[in-house]
C-alpha cells in the first residue's frame, strides 16, 4: 500500500505528531530513533511513494536526505557524533567459506561430510538455543565452538577443534569487506567522530583486530564476551556509547543483521543502518554522517 503526503517532511512528522502536541520536540532524545524506525520500515517496502505539493513523486532517497538535513539542523555539520560498527559480516568476513575450512582441515581427522552437508549442519546447530548459558560467547567460548564444530562435522577430535579454533584467530582466516575501510575510518576519526566495534564475539576479537592491523581504527571495542550481553540486547550498544562517552541518540550503528544490529541498536536509542542494503560501503557511511573522504 502506497503512502502519500503533501511533503516528505510533513509525512515524517505526521507519523509521530508535531512539536505542538509534545510528541516531538526540537532536540528531543527520541526524535532521531523514532524517525529512523519509520524510515527503516519504509525502506523495506517498494510501495512507498511521497508526493510534494506540486504532486511530483519523491523516492525514498529524497526522504532520507530530508531526514539527514533535519539532523544537521539540530546537531550541526555531522549527523552523528559516533559510529558503531558490527564486526563479522560488516567489517570483515571469512577469507574462505567456513564449511570449506571445516572440511579441508578436518579431512586428516576423518571428516567425510561434504561442504554442503557441513553448512547445513552448522546452520542447524548455530540456530539452536545454547543450553550451557544464555550467552554463547563466554570468555573464549570454547565450549560453544566445540559444540558447533562437532555438530557440523561429526568429529569431536580435540586436536581438530584446536587447529580450527586457532586458525580463526589469524589474519589468513579473514578479509575486510570494504578495501577502502582503512582510509575511511581514518577520515572519520580525524573529523572528530568517535568509532567503536560492537560485536557478538569471544575474546579472540581483540587479537584478531591487531592481527588485521585495524585495531587503531577504533576508539573502543564492545565485545559480547566481555560485556556479558549479546546483540540484540541493548546493553552492548549502551556499553559502546558509554566507552565513547556519547549519548545513544548521538550514535548510529551499521551492521548486516536486521534483528541483531538494526533492531537491537534502535532499542538502545541509537540510529541504525543495514549493511548491504541501506549502506553498501564505509565511504557511503561517512558521507551520510557528513564526513568527506
Amino acid at each position: 500500500m502506497a503512502i502519500r503526503s503533501k511533503s516528505a517532511t510533513s509525512l515524517l512528522f505526521s507519523v509521530f505528531g508535531n512539536s505542538n502536541s509534545g510528541v516531538i520536540r526540537h532536540g528531543s532524545d527520541r526524535t532521531g530513533a523514532l524517525l529512523s524506525r519509520w524510515i527503516s520500515s519504509a525502506s523495506s517496502s517498494s510501495a512507498v511513494v511521497v508526493d510534494d505539493e506540486s504532486e511530483g513523486i519523491y523516492g525514498l532517497g529524497s526522504v532520507l536526505k530530508e531526514y539527514e538535513d533535519y539532523r544537521r539542523s539540530l546537531y550541526g555539520e555531522f549527523t552523528y557524533k559516533a559510529l558503531l560498527v558490527d564486526a563479522v559480516g560488516t567489517l570483515l568476513v571469512p577469507a574462505q567459506p567456513t564449511a570449506q575450512i571445516y572440511k579441508n582441515i578436518g579431512e586428516k581427522y576423518g571428516v567425510v561430510y561434504s561442504e554442503a552437508e557441513i553448512l547445513t549442519r552448522y546452520r542447524r546447530a548455530y540456530q539452536k538455543p545454547w543450553g550451557e548459558s544464555h550467552l554463547r560467547y563466554v570468555n573464549d567460548a570454547r565450549p560453544f565452538w566445540q559444540y558447533i564444530v562437532s555438530a557440523s562435522t561429526g568429529c569431536s577430535n580435540s586436536q581438530y577443534f584446536e587447529e580450527l579454533y586457532d586458525y580463526f584467530t589469524t589474519e589468513q582466516a579473514w578479509k575486510l569487506c570494504d578495501p577502502e575501510a582503512e582510509k575511511v575510518f581514518k577520515a572519520i576519526k580525524e573529523a572528530g567522530v568517535k568509532v567503536a566495534i560492537v560485536s557478538n564475539f569471544d575474546t579472540r576479537l581483540r587479537p584478531l583486530l591487531r592481527a588485521l592491523k585495524c585495531e587503531d581504527w577504533f576508539d573502543a571495542v564492545a565485545v559480547s564476551a566481555e560485556v556479558e550481553a549479546e546483540k540484540p540486547n541493548p546493553t552492548i550498544f549502551l556499553k559502546a556509547c558509554e566507552l565513547l562517552e556519547v549519548n545513544p541518540e548521538d550514535a548510529v550503528h551499521v551492521g548486516d543483521d536486521r534483528r541483531n544490529d538494526v533492531w537491537g541498536a534502535r532499542d538502545a536509542g541509537c540510529d541504525a543502518w543495514l549493511w548491504g542494503s541501506e549502506v553498501t560501503s564505509f565511504k557511503q557511511v561517512a558521507q551520510r554522517i557528513g564526513v568527506k573522504v
